[in-house]
């Protein structure tokens, strides 16, 4: 019968041999290590910059799916809005005709820039009406805003309380919007019972068809 050859195998000598490959060796040329440890230190490398861009990859990724999480909650929010809208659809329109109603009437109290004088008649016999002398009369420069016109009324008219009182509910009362604003009242020292009432009267217009036009040009050259 054969025998089974006996391997003798010099497990010392081969641990031996691989730590001293490992020893004295120059941390600053690498390239002078022995084959084992130049070969590890490659696979360390290598690991180590692969481990960088992987975490490197993975952080961007994580920065990605925090912002797509966001646009996703937004998303959400806008998509509840628009199905609240869409639910009471019939109720906005109804009151989009009520809002558009109310600024039709409010447009009917604005005079037109051909009425503007009949509109300042109407103030200046509103006062005349009260027994009120008009001692200053003067409007002022228009000023354009987007969707009307203000004109300014310097006024200054002398007479007795219950009159000047009187007079301010005229001007109220108009069919026209006009407003009296930054209103004072001064005693005449030598005429008792008489006052001076000193005002800014405003009454608006809307904007003929010119001036909308240069209106939306300018807002156009603004854009």
């Amino acid at each position: 019968m054969a025998k089974t050859p006996k391997i003798d195998v010099d497990f010392k000598g081969i641990q031996d041999k691989l730590k001293a490959q490992f020893t004295g060796l120059d941390p600053n040329d690498p390239s002078q290590w022995p084959g084992l440890p130049r070969n590890l230190l490659f696979v360390a490398v290598c690991a180590a910059v692969v481990a960088a861009l992987w975490f490197a990859w993975l952080k961007n990724s994580d920065e990605e799916l925090i912002a797509e999480k966001a646009r996703e909650e937004q998303l959400r929010e806008d998509y509840r809005k628009k199905l609240v809208q869409a639910v009471n659809l019939d109720a906005l329109r109804k009151q989009l005709e009520q809002v558009q109603q109310y600024v039709t009437q409010l447009e009917k109290q604005l005079p037109s820039k051909a009425e503007m004088d009949a509109l300042l008649s109407d103030i200046n016999q509103a006062g005349l009406g009260r027994s009120l002398q008009f001692e200053v009369f003067r409007p002022g420069q228009v000023s354009v805003k987007e969707y009307y016109a203000e004109l300014p009324i310097t006024v200054r008219v002398t007479g007795t309380y219950h009159d000047i009182g009187l007079f301010a509910a005229d001007i109220a009362n108009l069919s026209r919007i006009v407003t009296l604003n930054n209103m004072t009242l001064t005693p005449i020292k030598d005429r008792e019972g008489v006052l001076i009432l000193d005002c800014t009267a405003k009454t608006f217009r809307y904007l003929d068809q010119d001036e909308v036009a240069a209106q939306q040009r300018a807002s156009g050259a603004k854009k």
